[in-house]
This record gives C-alpha cells, sequence and structure tokens, in this order.
C-alpha cells in the first residue's frame, strides 16, 4: 500500500476546497469572465461557463445506484477524498459532482477538491499516460496509504477520446460536444459502476 503522506504537505492541504467552496469560486469566476489556473483566455472562461451550469444540474438531478450506496455506507474507517481539478475541465464538470453526493451518503468521507496548476507535485504522481489528465480522484486513509484512484474519465470515453487525438481533423469542440451527448446519455453509470467497483475491492 503506497503511502503519499509527503504529497499531501499542510500547503496542499491547506489550500483544499470543500465541494460548495469550489462551486462558489466557479461562480465568481464565471461573474468575472475569467477560470482557474495561469491560462486565461475566452475560450477557456466560455468553458467554465458551461461547466458551473453543468455542475449545478448533475448535483442536483444525479440519481445513485443501490449498490453503490451500500457499498460506500459500509465504509467504516475515515477516508479523504483528494479531487484534482480545474474549473474549465469539462469530464470535471460531469464527474465531480456525483462524487460530491456519493461523499455526502458517509460522514466519514472527508471530500477535498485540489486545483492542478497550483499543486504540480501532486498532480505529477498521478499522470495519465505522461499527461496532467484531470479530474483525477485519489482516496487515502487516515495513515495517508493510498487506497483507489480514479480518472480522469470513465473507461467507456477512452474510445471517443483516443479517435479525437487520432484525428487531427476533429476540433476540440466537435470532440466536447461527442462526450457531451455521451455523458446526458449514460447519466453517471458508468463512474458509479467503476467507484463501486473500486470501494468492493478496498473492503475485499
Amino acid at each position: 500500500m503506497k503511502n503519499i503522506a509527503h504529497l499531501l504537505t499542510p500547503e496542499v492541504v491547506g489550500k483544499a476546497y470543500t465541494y460548495l467552496d469550489y462551486l462558489s469560486m466557479t461562480e465568481k469566476l464565471v461573474e468575472a469572465g475569467m477560470t482557474s489556473g495561469p491560462v486565461q483566455n475566452e475560450e477557456l472562461s466560455h468553458y467554465t461557463r458551461l461547466n458551473l451550469s453543468r455542475m449545478q444540474r448533475v448535483y442536483k438531478t444525479v440519481k445513485l445506484e443501490d449498490e453503490l450506496l451500500q457499498a460506500v455506507r459500509e465504509i467504516q474507517e475515515p477516508q479523504d477524498w483528494y479531487i484534482i481539478t480545474e474549473a474549465w475541465c469539462g469530464d470535471a464538470a460531469q464527474n465531480v459532482p456525483v462524487l460530491a453526493v456519493l461523499a455526502q451518503e458517509n460522514p466519514l468521507i472527508n471530500l477535498k477538491l485540489i486545483l492542478r496548476d497550483e499543486n504540480l507535485a501532486f498532480m505529477d504522481a498521478y499522470l495519465t499516460n505522461g499527461g496532467r489528465s484531470i479530474p483525477k480522484l485519489i482516496a487515502v486513509d487516515v495513515r495517508q496509504n493510498e487506497l483507489f484512484t480514479w480518472g480522469p474519465r470513465p473507461e467507456p470515453t477512452y474510445e471517443l477520446f483516443m479517435e479525437y487525438k487520432n484525428n487531427p481533423e476533429m476540433g476540440h469542440d466537435a470532440f466536447a460536444e461527442k462526450i457531451q451527448r455521451w455523458y446526458l446519455a449514460d447519466k453517471s453509470m458508468s463512474l458509479q459502476q467503476e467507484i463501486r467497483n473500486l470501494l468492493t475491492a478496498v473492503e475485499a
């Protein structure tokens, strides 16, 4: 079991957000026409506006499966769930609210959101194929031993992502629209199944 105490420094933990504080921060960024992170441009601020609406909708409407609810409620030891994210990330907007609602089902789970570009040492310990892909969920116990990780997106979207990466003619907007349609149709079921499998493996 990997211990990540060296990554969870007081500086990193001190800058972490609760989900509602993260949502409030995103609202303020949208009001200012900005986004999180060092890169500021019209495209990213546009995605941040869209993501705020998506986060609000998903948070209010998500329905958790009974099997997942049972798995999360059976957790008997405290866990910290760290999510690496940014306000402009479309995958984060679809998945983070589901994880936030899920974490509320057990008071032993402490959900903390960390901005990627303010915590690159942490991010770089959880690269995906060498890239800083987000969101990334890292669950640890009270001794900061890693229990499981998830991310940056549900497994079924990997094929869509690779299609985009391998097709230079597909613009980012077209890819974003295709991914959005997939998320709307999936209704977070893929994410929920993957998290349930991870929780079950930890408890086994």
